[in-house]
């Protein structure tokens, strides 16, 4: 099973569409630091991280890195990309251009929502993702219209809608 490291961004999101599930669907267990579970507070979020059982909390060792990085980044993003880089993680779910960034200069592979999504899509567990980038957008989630049409590209979903 791959190890996935799971920042603030991409589990509220998820939680937002009611595609929280998918995470478990794609990758089995994620694994959030506590500074991740500390920043969901909206109740959609925190009732769909609570009835998931496949969610490790789990802190990072390093402090001294996580506060380092929180001069350039919050603390979730911080902490979550010490834990993937301690863990060895094989992903880190992060949807913030600077900490994603960050990360994948630290030797991370990083996707975000529209990522996991996408992958959702590719693997049958979704039959359409147009849908879900609509209610995103509803909940203020984001994304270009540049991007937004990428995605629908890469999900064969140009012409639908």
């Amino acid at each position: 099973m791959v190890s996935v490291v799971s920042n603030t961004g991409p589990l509220i999101a998820l939680a937002q569409i009611v595609q929280f599930d998918l995470l478990h669907r794609l990758f089995g267990e994620i694994i959030i630091p506590q500074a991740v579970r500390n920043e969901i507070q909206d109740d959609m979020s925190v009732a769909a991280l609570t009835a998931a059982d496949w969610i490790t909390v789990q802190p990072a060792q390093d402090m001294l890195a996580v506060q380092l990085l929180k001069e350039e980044l919050d603390a979730g993003e911080s902490a979550a990309i010490i834990l993937a880089k301690e863990l060895k993680a094989d992903l880190v779910l992060i949807d913030e251009r600077a900490a994603a960034r960050k990360a994948r200069a630290l030797g991370l592979r990083v996707i975000g929502t529209l990522g996991v999504l996408l992958l959702g899509k590719r693997t049958g567990h979704l039959s359409a993702i147009k849908p879900l980038l609509d209610n995103l957008r509803e909940n203020d989630f984001h994304m270009s219209a540049n991007l937004c049409n990428q995605v629908l590209h890469d999900a064969g979903e140009m012409g639908s809608g």
